[in-house]
């Protein structure tokens, strides 16, 4: 199980600080540091919908578009074999790696 917590489309990360005694997390998949804590769970949620709000209307007072900008590259560090393993693949089925990483990953996000 994840600890993450969602509102209007946004994720918010979640973490447990036992010297404080408190929640704490940030918004997820976006370019700015927004931050959120509670000391109960329904505080934590309280004060991610609370932070999430804040976030729009200050992209919007902003005129900034709210989220992160994605440009669809990412280096994955892996396994040597698995590295070597997935090449197979890829040679067998005829495509490239980078087709082959691809088709696998939208397979599996497709099964979310």
């Amino acid at each position: 199980m994840a600890n993450t917590i969602e509102y209007k489309g946004y994720i918010g990360s979640i973490e447990y600080s036992s010297e404080d005694k408190c929640f704490f997390g940030k918004l997820e998949m976006i370019d700015d540091l927004v931050t959120f804590e509670a000391t109960t769970a329904i505080e934590l949620e309280d004060n991610f919908h609370a932070v999430v709000e804040d976030y729009l209307e200050t992209c919007h007072i902003l005129g900034r578009t709210p989220q992160k900008t994605y440009k669809g590259i990412f280096n994955v560090r892996i396994e040597p074999e698995l590295h070597k393993k997935a090449y197979q693949e890829a040679l067998k089925a005829g495509v490239s790696l980078n087709s082959f990483v691809r088709q696998a990953l939208a397979y599996k996000v497709s099964m979310s």
